[in-house]
């Protein structure tokens, strides 16, 4: 008996120091490892990744009021950059506001009660605020300035418009080029009397001339200038006068190349279609047919079948498989065809709803967006997995709100254009941030005789 009892009493303590042990183990491996997770630097104490991999770069570019003669006047609506070098940046404006310091707080009892203004800081959204006014899907452009002035008849209003050019914006400096420093080395202005709502500028990275290309998308064209833009070499399109052919756009609003100077247009804000020339300008072909949100309300059904588009605001091209990722944004989804209009996938996009303004992949295996909705950075994989996003919304130093251009230039700083703060910042890598979560660098330039 008493050895059954001694192995009894064994096998108790035995049990319980096992478990005592495995108790702890399991508290100790069930704990994640500092700084693992999703976070562009690991082990990085407190922080929240407002900046994702990078740290803005403060005061960039110089203010628009700093040119002779212009103090009066900030920059407008900021809708596209492209950084040709670390030392050459277009950046591209929707006009001139005024220049002005964000008012002091103070209570709307006209408007309600317990309502005040400014909210969170946020004070000039200046899409709205920046001429012509006329931006949403299907808006017509026939009188570009006609909803900015106010006097559009279903606002109500007579006499006098509400808005003044001269006044309340300034019709200049659309385009801006500055360099590394953020001074203003160029001012096109000898353009701003042809442009109406230019919505995104590039240089081709097959083009060894350095073209610069600008799309208008209320003026329902493609630019195409010399680098120093003293001539404009060719306008793609019938200006004024919208369309869906080889000659007409309908309001277009972003493009991108293949190797051989192939080209591909999102066509756009009230076409359905994505349109691919030449790299000489020519056209090919196109493809896509207008299918918009269906059913009404909250529980809204969106548009389901393949190369159906609403709202065509985006398209990304990958070099190595030549697929064509085209934003659906209406429809809050990503479509994916080859480069001869074949559907190949598409995923959807999960915000509530979402409202994504660029597609950009570069040189690189994943796609970045903006999400207007989340007013976040998101990436991608090629099949729609996230994979990172980051970004909060503001007007400080950092902050993002309304994220509309994109680019990145050789040493991988990042320029964001800002359609609702009126600006473009600068952002360089963070020492030691996950480089699988910064954008990537541009394609390489590649001139061949076939260019």
């Amino acid at each position: 008996m008493r050895k059954v009892g001694l192995m009894t009493l064994m096998l108790a303590v035995g049990v319980g120091i096992g478990l005592l042990v495995s108790g702890r183990l399991a508290r100790v491996e069930g704990q994640a490892k500092p700084g693992a997770g999703f976070a562009a630097i690991a082990g990085a104490l407190g922080a929240e990744d407002v900046d994702g991999p990078y740290d803005v770069v403060k005061d960039w570019p110089k203010d628009v009021s700093t040119l002779p003669g212009n103090q009066k006047w900030t920059y407008g609506a900021a809708e596209g950059v492209f950084a040709e070098s670390p030392n050459r940046v277009y950046m591209l404006f929707r006009g001139e506001l005024p220049a002005m310091k964000a008012p002091k707080a103070r209570l709307l009892p006209d408007v309600g009660p317990s309502i005040s203004f400014p909210v969170a800081g946020l004070w000039r959204d200046t899409t709205t605020a920046s001429p012509p006014g006329t931006g949403g899907t299907d808006n017509d452009t026939s009188e570009w300035l006609t909803s900015w002035e106010g006097k559009a008849p279903d606002l109500g209003i007579k006499g006098p418009p509400y808005r003044q050019m001269g006044v309340d914006a300034n019709w200049e400096n659309c385009l801006v080029v500055v360099d590394g420093n953020g001074n203003i080395i160029e001012t096109w202005k000898q353009w701003d009397k042809i442009f109406r709502r230019p919505h995104s500028v590039y240089i081709s990275p097959y083009d060894p001339d350095k073209n610069v290309w600008v799309v208008d998308d209320n003026m329902q064209v493609i630019y195409k200038f010399t680098h120093d833009g003293k001539q404009l070499l060719q306008t793609i399109g019938t200006p004024e006068k919208e369309g869906a052919d080889a000659t007409h756009f309908n309001r277009p609003t972003y493009l991108d190349w293949l190797p051989n100077g192939t080209f591909f247009v999102s066509d756009g804000y009230t076409g359905t279609r994505v349109a691919k020339f030449d790299k000489n300008g020519k056209f090919i072909m196109d493809w896509g047919k207008k299918g918009g949100p269906r059913g009404g309300g909250d529980n809204e059904a969106v548009e389901t079948r393949p190369g159906y588009f609403s709202n065509v605001h985006g398209v990304a091209v990958d070099p190595k498989t030549h697929d064509v990722f085209v934003n659906d944004r209406n429809n809050h989804r990503v479509q994916v065809f080859d480069e001869n209009g074949k559907y190949q996938y598409e995923w959807k996009v999960d915000a509530n709803p979402s409202s994504l303004h660029l597609l950009y992949i570069g040189s690189g295996n994943t796609i970045w967006t903006f999400d207007r909705t989340t007013n976040k950075m998101v990436e991608w994989d090629l099949k729609g997995h996230l994979l990172y996003a980051w970004g909060a919304m503001g007007n400080f130093p950092g902050a993002l709100w309304g994220v509309h251009g994109l680019s990145v230039d050789s040493d991988g700083n990042l320029y964001l254009a800002e359609v609702d703060n009126g600006r473009v910042e600068k952002f360089t890598p963070k020492a030691g941030a996950n480089p699988a979560f910064l954008v990537a660098k541009p394609v390489k330039p590649v001139y061949t005789s076939s260019n």
